[in-house]
């Protein structure tokens, strides 16, 4: 039985993303797995046991077709998870690094990126042929959504009338977890918060797919496939909130199944 990391792929653009890629690396190596960067330039990996889809530019609106959009309303409000003060201290010190790690070395996409649809269209094909555990994060999860058949609000602004949209890397989005998914085996909590860096979002729900979590204005936060081992889409950034556990234990999931797998 052999004792080696899991591979884990973790797809990206070939400008910028670098940021993601290294706080992406960072949290699998903490769950024991090595991370393989695969961009459209380089288009392969071997011997990888998992995969994840990273953020970025937006998916070609061609291969789904861009819907109007609906006028929803929302109140905030904060979860305890927020309001733990040990947490706030935490995320206060990491943050600062975060943020502008992030801006130094991210590429700000525009328009869409064919060669990196192509890409990922052809790795997500890859693992369900292969069952391998998938995490679409943010375009990631929008992307698992259309390969199955589902189609995405293009621009998600005029959710956010009355309630200014959020748009930051640190957790101010409350999102609530649905029951009955595997998202909620895996946080064990019914709401928590989230950072938010996407203008798009889930409109027609992809075949065999559920919702995992929502906004309270009823914007989808989180897809999974009812009848895949492991294959979650969440909109927010995970790799981004190394200082709350609950957001790693989503990297530690597919670590685990990946491990297993190759076992």
């Amino acid at each position: 039985m052999s004792k080696k990391r899991p591979k884990i792929g973790v797809t990206g653009p070939d400008k910028g993303g670098f940021a993601a890629w290294w706080f992406t690396k960072w949290a699998l190596r903490l769950q024991g797995a090595k991370a393989v960067r695969i961009q459209p330039k380089t288009g392969q990996a071997d011997d990888i046991q998992g995969l994840i889809i990273g953020g970025g530019a937006d998916i070609n609106p061609q291969r789904y077709g861009a819907s109007a959009m609906k006028e929803l309303f929302t109140s905030s409000k904060e979860t305890a998870e927020s309001k733990s003060w040990g947490r706030k201290i935490v995320t206060a010190i990491f943050f600062p690094f975060i943020f502008f790690t992030r801006k130094l070395f991210s590429t700000k996409s525009h328009g869409v990126d064919d060669e990196r649809d192509e890409l990922e269209f052809g790795f997500l094909a890859k693992a369900v042929q292969n069952g391998w555990p998938v995490l679409g994060i943010c375009r990631g999860a929008q992307l698992i959504n259309v390969y199955f058949g589902g189609t995405l609000y293009s621009d998600i602004g005029s959710f956010y009338t009355e309630v200014p949209k959020v748009h930051s890397v640190w957790p101010e989005k409350d999102v609530e977890i649905e029951p009955d998914t595997k998202l909620f085996d895996i946080f064990n909590v019914s709401e928590t918060s989230v950072n938010a860096l996407h203008n798009q979002a889930v409109d027609v729900l992809g075949e065999g797919l559920t919702i995992a979590a929502r906004e309270k204005n009823g914007i989808v936060q989180a897809v999974e496939h009812s009848n895949y081992g492991f294959l979650i889409g969440v909109q927010w950034h995970p790799e981004y909130m190394p200082q709350i556990p609950l957001q790693r234990r989503l990297f530690r999931e597919l670590v685990q199944v990946a491990g297993d797998r190759r076992q």
